[in-house]
């Protein structure tokens, strides 16, 4: 049994470690809030957006081959999956999750598909894992802005266009509430809805209900075409940056999650401990009161 100076060590090391923990809680459920508010404000736009991609991509007029990205390749051979992540830990299972579901959409993929990595974390896992990352960002600001996002547009938007990718997905965690999210693998590119049915692939892929958007009635100026080819590389950056909140969100409110778990686990510890420490003085009082009377005794017997 450890001794009442080794517990008192232990105890203020926890209490020390506890507020800590209680900072990082206190500065991530600040954050989380911030960060809630800009998914909503853009989730909204978001998904609007994508249903007049849609509707404009239906347009009397607008084939598939309108515009490339909108253009589904007939042979895949290959594929990339940008993976957004953590900067740092102490977030829970956050970015194990997210790597863990990444990982089971990779190795359920035909072929070996190329990473970009968004955050530290997803990098430094998926290049000890023995994946092909050819693009990292490591330095994302807090908050992001859609300029940020603008760079990794480019490279996906380019390899697309060069025919070097047929396939791009983006996979990421999408925010729920402050204690609740779930890792998604989303398609990217092309922007033409593909049929995954029968697919590996498939529970992996978050569809999207776009059932009657064709059919709604908006008018567009100047012409369908002309709009699509303004609208279509934007909206490839929005779903990144839309992608991006939404990981961020997450990371922030698991942060909160888990630094407010560690100050309760710090909380109880101590109490055990200090239970711990209250037995071990109880047991060295003792202990000093029987070699008194044992003094005592020895003496009176001499």
């Amino acid at each position: 049994m450890a001794t009442e100076r080794e517990l008192n060590k232990r105890i203020k090391s926890i209490k020390n470690i506890s507020q800590v923990t209680s900072a990082l809680a206190a500065v991530s459920a600040s954050k989380a809030t911030r960060a809630q508010k800009q998914v909503e404000a853009t989730r909204s736009y978001a998904g609007k957006a994508f249903e007049i991609l849609h509707n404009l991509a239906s347009q009397p007029g607008v084939g598939p081959a309108t515009h490339p990205l909108l253009t589904a390749r007939s042979e895949i051979k290959n594929t990339a999956l940008i993976l957004i992540t953590g900067n740092r830990g102490l977030a829970g299972s956050y970015n194990s999750n997210m790597v863990a579901r990444a990982e089971s959409f990779l190795k359920a993929l035909p072929s070996p598909a190329k990473v970009i990595t968004i955050g530290r974390r997803g990098r430094d896992l998926m290049i000890r894992r023995g994946y092909d990352v050819i693009a990292t960002f490591d330095e994302m600001p807090d908050p992001p802005s859609i300029l940020d996002c603008t760079p990794i547009a480019q490279i996906v938007t380019e390899a697309y266009l060069n025919e070097t990718m047929d396939q791009i997905f983006i996979a990421y965690t999408d925010y729920i509430n402050l204690i609740s999210r779930r890792p998604t693998v989303k398609q990217l590119l092309p922007l033409k809805r593909m049929d995954f049915q029968g697919m590996a692939v498939s529970e992996y892929i978050a569809d999207v209900d776009l059932s009657g958007v064709s059919e709604r009635a908006y008018t567009y100026e100047p012409d369908p075409v002309s709009l699509l080819d303004n609208i279509i590389p934007r909206f490839t950056q929005l779903q990144i940056f839309q992608s991006v909140l939404e990981a961020l969100a997450s990371e922030h409110s698991a942060r909160m999650v888990a630094m407010n778990n560690a100050t309760d686990n710090a909380a109880e510890l101590v109490e055990i401990l200090t239970l711990d420490r209250n037995k071990a003085r109880q047991a060295s009082i003792t202990s000093e009161i029987l070699d008194i009377v044992g003094g005592a005794e020895a003496l009176a017997q001499g």
